[in-house]
């Protein structure tokens, strides 16, 4: 059985508010790791975007490779 409750963002905060110490400090936690988990694939994006890219000269060798390839194929 699955029960889904909307709740508006004030209602939210103060139910936030009013959880005693010890669960506020593992929502936190929880917190923190998912916003870690994102900080990770960010990363992982920026690392992509800031790699090696091929020259034009490597660009024509390989597409000298592949015609070659394509035709040895098809003998």
């Amino acid at each position: 059985m699955q029960v889904q409750v909307d709740i508006g963002f004030d209602q939210l905060l103060k139910i936030v508010k009013d959880l005693p110490s010890a669960k506020l400090q593992r929502l936190k936690t929880e917190i923190e790791k998912e916003a870690g988990n994102s900080k990770s694939k960010i990363d992982l994006e920026r690392l992509l975007l800031n790699g090696p890219t091929a020259t034009k000269k490597q660009l024509e060798i390989i597409a000298g490779n592949r015609k070659a390839i394509n035709q040895w194929r098809t003998k």
